[in-house]
């Protein structure tokens, strides 16, 4: 249980690192705007059409009488929209990700510098691992998509389906969303989807910790979008504690910057005070 503290406290780590930088914080909230315009239209046109949708899928219910018509309906409503709620959250990442991978990515490696000087990189090219990284979202995306029609088909269940299924739905959800996030950081260290997984399956309570709270948090609007910079510099923290590297600042960190100096750069890589 103790690693469910340990994620937390990761993903709080990661909001205090992107606050205290306030320029890299500011041009982070830049992608999430605009991811969050376009799940928010959808989900505004799934709100509105659900009702129709259910009463298509259901045709052997038109002659119910009341309530029961209604009751049902009513309740595939809202797991239909729960469900594309569920799908939004870990998908948002994912777009997110990608409309800012550059500025992500050096997020993730100013988080490393600060720790110990060294910064992993993959060697590929950015349009290759560009494709590498849609790729891995699209299995990842159906791998959430298989949970969430699990998911739906649960919830048919009397008591269950309405008390245990939504909490399943967030754990579930939490644990792609730590996934998503620290593949920005993992991925730098040629750890590819496969292994990504197998190591966060090993500390699912790690993943859990991080990613529950960040999952019921993007429930809100816009906060998602606030969080997204500190959620990266967190999973960094975490990617490094599940390949057993430091995840505390050594001396090999510039002293009063918290940030470490690259082999041939003068300073390290940080907002400097007129920047922020």
């Amino acid at each position: 249980m103790g690693d469910l503290g340990v994620g937390f406290r990761y993903l709080m780590n990661g909001q205090r690192w992107a606050l205290s930088h306030g320029k890299t914080f500011g041009l982070g909230l830049l992608p999430g705007l605009i991811t969050l315009v376009v799940y928010a239209a959808a989900l505004v046109a799934l709100a509105f059409g659900a009702d129709d949708l259910i009463a298509w899928a259901t045709p052997f219910a038109d002659g119910w009488g009341s309530p029961w018509l209604g009751l049902f309906r009513g309740f595939l409503t809202a797991v239909l929209f729960a469900l594309g709620l569920m799908l939004a959250v870990i998908t948002f990442t994912s777009v997110t990700l990608l409309v800012g991978s550059p500025f992500y990515d050096a997020v993730s490696e100013r988080v490393d510098a600060s720790i110990d000087g060294n910064v992993p990189t993959s060697g590929r090219s950015f349009w290759y691992d560009l494709w590498v990284s849609t790729r891995d979202s699209l299995r990842i995306l159906v791998r959430a998509a298989i949970w969430g029609v699990l998911l739906f088909a649960l919830g048919f269940i009397p008591v269950v389906g309405q008390t245990a299924i939504p909490v399943a739905g967030f754990f579930v959800t939490g644990f792609f969303l730590t996934e998503e996030l620290a593949s920005v950081a993992l991925a730098r260290r040629d750890v590819d989807l496969r292994g990504r997984l197998t190591l966060l399956r090993s500390r699912r309570m790690l993943a859990w910790g991080f990613g529950v709270p960040l999952a019921l948090a993007y429930v809100i609007p816009f906060v998602a979008v606030f969080l997204m910079p500190g959620a990266v510099a967190g999973a960094t923290l975490l990617s490094r504690d599940l390949l057993g590297e430091p995840t505390a600042p050594t001396a090999d960190a510039v002293p009063g910057t918290g940030e470490a100096a690259p082999a041939g750069l003068a300073k390290p890589p940080a907002d400097t005070p007129a920047e922020r």
